[in-house]
């Protein structure tokens, strides 16, 4: 990716210890961003050795025709019981040459095929939400994943981006607060965090760690 730098954040952001229901829980943060993405946010949560998840998502600059990269996984010892990626719009659809390649990928091949949330409305058609069957299907998943974070960049090596007084930037920037409230409604998150810490505290982190609305420009 081009220009990618470290993203300041809070040191008592990137490494966040607590307790969840008596068992020990840990969350690191990394904060990136590069030429067409105002954020790229992977967080990683071990909740005593027994629950593991991963969160990353991709957030482009408005300025650009790049959707949002989206992935979470959640998996426990003997299994992983929820997986989701999606490339989701910003603009009124997909970039015509993201979809084309997007509906060459069998996302439809899993046994187990997880109910959207009311929400889910922000994703696109080729949202992939699963609970894998075996070790097959995670590597089938993972195959997935990379296929649609190939896609993305590959894509981003390839256009310009607009002035941010542009519509076109207004719009997308509109679409992807959009996305951000959406995703706050997620109150399994809200919940965790404020057990673990208080309600404030577990809407701070959401607000702006999580999914802060963007800046119309990330200059």
């Amino acid at each position: 990716m081009f220009d990618l730098k470290i993203l300041d954040l809070d040191p008592k952001l990137k490494n966040i210890y607590g307790k969840f229901e008596g068992a020990d829980l840990e969350i690191s943060n990394q904060l990136h961003r590069a030429r067409g993405f105002r954020k790229i946010h992977l967080e990683i949560a071990n909740l005593a050795n027994n629950l593991e998840i991963l969160h990353c998502v991709f957030f482009p600059d408005p300025r650009f025709d790049l959707p949002i990269f989206g992935i979470d996984v959640v998996c426990n010892s003997q299994e992983v019981s929820a997986a989701i990626v999606d490339l989701s719009p910003v603009s009124g659809s997909l970039p015509s040459t993201i979809e084309s390649s997007l509906k060459n990928i069998p996302i439809d091949s899993f046994k187990k095929v997880r109910t959207l949330p009311e929400w889910g409305h922000v994703f696109s058609p080729y949202v992939c939400f699963v609970r894998p069957n075996d070790s097959l299907e995670n590597k089938k998943f993972l195959k997935i994943v990379d296929q649609y974070l190939n896609i993305l960049i590959s894509y981003s090596f390839s256009i310009d981006g607009e002035s941010a007084e542009s519509p076109l930037t207004i719009e997308r920037y509109k679409k992807q607060q959009t996305y951000c409230l959406q995703q706050k409604l997620n109150d399994k998150t809200r919940t965790v965090l404020a057990r673990m810490f208080n309600p404030i505290w577990a809407d701070y982190y959401i607000d702006m760690v999580l999914f802060n609305c963007p800046d119309i420009s990330s200059d």
